[in-house]
């Protein structure tokens, strides 16, 4: 069973909502351990005042930690689905490079494929879902064990 760090923005009731249906159809996947997925909102350190210099060493590291611990990153790419681009969450971008560079497979998740999705992320990814259309149900049948010798299922544009 493998352990997920779920890397997406989390600053609205939008962004929420997403993760809420990425983390359902991870629960649903047979190869992720249910108990084992981070998603870095429910981690927050809360004996510090939000954005002090405390807080953000604690968040930083606690992120990280789990970053280099998970099996696999599942990152949701969407950051302002009313933007007519596609910039990231820069946070998000930060935790997917971290796994790139720690050989980490990531699973990007995009629920306006329209956006253009940045090559950086497309070389670096190890598998691709398009939430606009079956992606959830493919993520929750992705066999995610072993995926360091899987060839990537990357977009095609």
């Amino acid at each position: 069973m493998n352990n997920v760090y779920l890397a997406a923005p989390f600053f609205d009731d939008a962004q929420k909502q997403r993760i809420a249906q990425v983390k359902a159809a991870l629960q649903a996947n047979p190869t992720i351990n249910s108990d084992g997925i981070f998603i870095p909102e429910e981690h927050q350190f809360e004996e510090e005042p939000f954005g002090s210099r405390a807080w953000q060493q604690y968040v930083y590291a606690s992120d990280m930690r789990q970053v280099h611990r998970a099996d696999l990153v599942v990152a949701i790419l969407d950051f302002d689905m009313t933007s007519a681009t596609n910039e990231p969450d820069s946070g998000t971008m930060f935790e997917v490079g971290a796994a790139v560079a720690e050989k980490t497979p990531v699973l990007i998740v995009q629920f306006d494929p329209k956006k253009d999705l940045n090559l950086m992320i497309a070389q670096g990814l190890t598998g691709y879902f398009d939430a606009s259309k079956d992606g959830l149900k493919e993520l929750a049948a992705y066999n995610c064990d072993d995926l360091r010798s899987k060839p990537a299922k990357r977009p095609v544009f």
